[in-house]
């Protein structure tokens, strides 16, 4: 009976929750899809083929048990639903909203390549949690036995959380330390609310907090507290900072006032969207509106400045990016959204000097795709003689970030990073050089996907776990 729901991809077309018109939702930040009806999530949901080898579930990061709870949705049982969701993915309404499910699960749907339109997996993920909210299903973080071993999470990130949350149901004493006033990392200050509205992530942060997991915030290690006295502290350390240096512009004039990092203009964003006073925001130096906005940078963060610049009143967005739409990094689907809303995005371009400071320009370099370099990409050449000056108030820097050097900043030279600057961990166990110290997320990866950090969070609280359980470490105690 359960197997006449599905596989009815054949008969019923690919349907999407509903996004708001562009004209409407560019003027303020809530997300921009509609939930889908229980009706509507149960009919996309029986559209799953049921396959043998399901290509979804092995291309995303967490190996969801996706096929079963779709199935799952199509029956209408969808407390069970929820919880075969949840017993992978510690945050899938986050996931749901944030991951680009075109490159993962929904990328690699078999009946997408047959032709007929890929099952909408995110925003099933999405309903199956927001409902499972809504309805008391998701039951509090209540351990059955208390320990007394204690762990340090050092950043409060997607991947410091999830970690936070194993650790924690397992009955080990949790204390994340993070440099915000407010848990969630780049989740809470880093994407904007039109792709995942604040109070989802502080519902979760609300759920650790309740369920014994000690926040210690506005807290820089290596200034208000040493890492060494967080090791003396605790009996074994997670590493989930984050990558949030924010790669510089070169060219002349790169240094004048109106250039601006994307992570001071994201967060400065977010915080108004909290209720704070932000000064730079107020002052203008980071608010778009009444400019002509220029965003450097083809990636996710790049896509999160040019819509929130559209939203916060600018005169005009302009992107610019060296190589062509198909070579991008971004969700194609966030292009999409933002080109709706009024973006304009300057294919094949990159800057090459700034005028005036206050900025008033941007000299624009054309580009051309040449031969592929060593990652297989096409490589941008200039092409001679084709510069010209793009007016320009605010200029947004998007290039990517990099990692701090966490050896000096926090006094531990013992602490091996790569030659890139991330943290040196075991791509198993997580644990890093050094005893009972682990490393998870961009700060090991660079910077990557949540998925990603989820994953990393989860696997490295289950290696922490076998490591406490060591003898060695009993008698040490």
């Amino acid at each position: 009976m359960a197997q006449q729901k599905m596989l009815q991809f054949v008969r019923v077309a690919k349907e999407t929750p509903e996004k708001r018109e562009a004209d409407d939702r560019a003027q303020d930040f809530g997300e921009i899809y509609a939930e889908f009806a229980a009706e509507k999530a149960a009919e996309q949901a029986s559209r799953c083929s049921q396959c043998g080898v399901p290509f979804c579930q092995s291309h995303c990061p967490l190996h969801n048990n996706i096929p079963d709870w779709l199935r799952l949705t199509a029956e209408g049982r969808l407390e069970e639903a929820y919880a075969m969701s949840q017993a992978t993915n510690t945050f899938p309404e986050i996931c749901g909203r944030i991951c680009p499910q075109d490159r993962l699960c929904e990328g690699n749907c078999v009946i997408e390549q047959s032709g007929h339109g890929t099952v909408t997996i995110g925003a099933v993920e999405k309903y199956i949690t927001d409902t499972a909210w809504e309805e008391g299903w998701v039951p509090p973080i209540a351990p059955v036995e208390e320990r007394s071993e204690s762990v340090a999470i050092i950043g409060a990130g997607p991947g410091g959380l999830a970690a936070a949350d194993r650790l924690r149901r397992a009955g080990l004493q949790v204390t994340v330390y993070d440099r915000h006033d407010r848990a969630g990392g780049l989740l809470t200050y880093g994407i904007p609310g039109f792709k995942l509205e604040k109070d989802v992530v502080m519902r979760r942060v609300e759920q650790l907090e309740k369920g014994g997991v000690e926040f210690v915030l506005n807290c820089n290690v290596g200034t208000d507290i040493s890492f060494d006295a967080i090791r003396g502290k605790h009996d074994a350390v997670l590493i989930a900072t984050g990558v949030y240096k924010g790669r510089d512009l070169t060219g002349p004039g790169a240094g004048a006032q109106g250039i601006v990092a994307a992570l001071d203009y994201l967060t400065a964003s977010n915080r108004v969207s909290f209720g704070d006073e932000v000064p730079e925001y107020l002052s203008g130096a980071l608010n778009a509106e009444g400019k002509r906005v220029i965003v450097v940078g083809g990636g996710d963060t790049a896509m999160d400045c040019v819509r929130t610049a559209i939203r916060q009143g600018a005169v005009s967005v302009k992107c610019l990016y060296r190589r062509d739409r198909a070579n991008m990094p971004g969700s194609q689907r966030e292009v999409q959204n933002a080109e709706e809303e009024g973006v304009d995005f300057v294919w094949l371009s990159a800057p090459n000097g700034f005028a005036g400071d206050p900025v008033s320009s941007v000299m624009v370099q054309k580009m051309r795709l040449g031969p592929p370099d060593a990652s297989g990409r096409q490589s941008p050449e200039v092409i001679e003689g084709a510069d010209y000056a793009e007016p320009a108030d605010l200029v947004i820097k998007a290039l990517g970030f990099e990692p701090e050097d966490l050896p000096a900043l926090w006094g531990e030279e013992a602490l091996e990073v790569t030659r890139w600057g991330t943290v040196k961990a075991d791509f198993r166990s997580h644990e890093t050089s050094l005893p009972g110290v682990f490393a998870v997320g961009d700060i090991v990866r660079g910077a990557s996907l949540v998925v990603w950090a989820i994953r990393d969070g989860r696997e490295a609280a289950d290696s922490i776990l076998d490591f406490l359980a060591q003898p060695a470490q009993v008698a040490a105690e």
